[in-house]
């Protein structure tokens, strides 16, 4: 795949006009407070992994309606750390994939922190397995989960996960061997566009970390590309003609580039400029509407892989420079 969207000195500045409702800031409120009616009761069981550097922890949740979310909660080994209570990541996880086996995904709890990743409710039989199930229906939907109550924003699909999301957070804190004031969020993908959404509904977190972001400027991507998963918004519209108004209101109150609006905590952004899955112009839009203060790795030549392992390594340098700032 060539690069296809616009130059790069146009994506740079690149502030399309994306409407948001007038209710969005009182939606969220309201669907917040609705999610903390329930107690949180997190638990956190340990689990037998085989690894001796790195503590591995079952950890549920009550999400949105009250719901259990499962997570795994990685720490390093406790021979290997001292009194202080660590900064914490919440990694939210791409389209399809759950939270995966305990033993994977260390990089995090290898570098020194409290390592929370959240399954996502009714994923994990892409490419990685999951283990939360979503007891909330929906109307008519394409196959997949963008379109799952599309009709109505109440009953949208990421309502619920984003409510997760922030309970997500909450959970890491309540650990008493985490230090709250120090909680980063970060994903790639479906977990870059919670990782926005979550930057602007926890506005305390300390750093966001969103990488090559999906559920970005929504109009664009669904007439921009045909891929997957956008594309299942065009098919369901294909059929459901007189669906469409409806359906781009519900998505205007999830969209990264309304709340990348709201986001205060400093972030790292990653685009890569050849990816037909979050085209750059729709990852730009969010970044360059983001108004805590942000940098941005471009990668020139990448697919929506992004930057991959050597994305990581800028991560792990500019995180501890900002985790040692708070």
């Amino acid at each position: 795949m060539p690069q296809f969207d616009m130059p790069l000195d146009e994506l740079e500045n690149y502030r399309p006009r994306v409407e948001e409702p007038p209710d969005f800031d009182d939606f969220w409120a309201a669907t917040l407070a609705e999610t903390r009616g329930y107690p949180l009761r997190p638990t956190f069981k340990p689990v037998e992994t085989g690894l001796h550097a790195i503590d591995t922890y079952d950890v549920e949740f009550s999400g949105f309606g009250g719901h259990r979310i499962k997570a795994w909660l990685r720490l390093p080994s406790r021979r290997l750390r001292d009194a202080r209570r660590l900064p914490g990541i919440v990694q939210f996880q791409g389209y399809g994939g759950g939270r995966a086996l305990a033993h994977e995904n260390l990089l995090w709890a290898a570098a020194g922190y409290a390592h929370l990743v959240m399954d996502t409710r009714g994923q994990g039989s892409g490419w990685s397995a999951g283990d939360t199930d979503d007891p909330a229906g929906s109307g008519p939907a394409h196959s997949g989960f963008m379109t799952r109550g599309i009709r109505d924003p109440h009953e949208y699909f990421y309502r619920r996960v984003f409510a997760d999301a922030v309970r997500a957070v909450e959970a890491l804190r309540s650990h008493d061997e985490v230090d709250p004031t120090q909680v980063v969020a970060t994903g790639a993908s479906q977990g870059g566009g919670i990782t926005l959404a979550v930057s602007a509904l926890v506005p305390d977190i300390v750093a966001a970390m969103p990488d090559v972001p999906f559920l970005c400027h929504f109009e664009r991507a669904t007439t921009f590309v045909d891929s997957d998963p956008y594309g299942e918004i065009a098919r369901y519209l294909k059929v459901r003609r007189g669906d469409v108004e409806q359906a781009y209101r519900t998505l205007s109150y999830f969209d990264g580039v309304t709340m990348a609006r709201r986001a205060a905590a400093p972030a790292l952004f990653s685009v890569a400029l050849m990816d037909a899955t979050c085209p750059p112009s729709t990852v730009f839009a969010a970044f360059n509407a983001y108004r805590g203060s942000k940098e941005i790795s471009v990668y020139p030549f990448n697919d929506h892989e992004g930057g991959e392992a050597f994305h990581q390594s800028i991560q792990l340098r500019w995180l501890q420079s900002h985790i040692h700032e708070a």
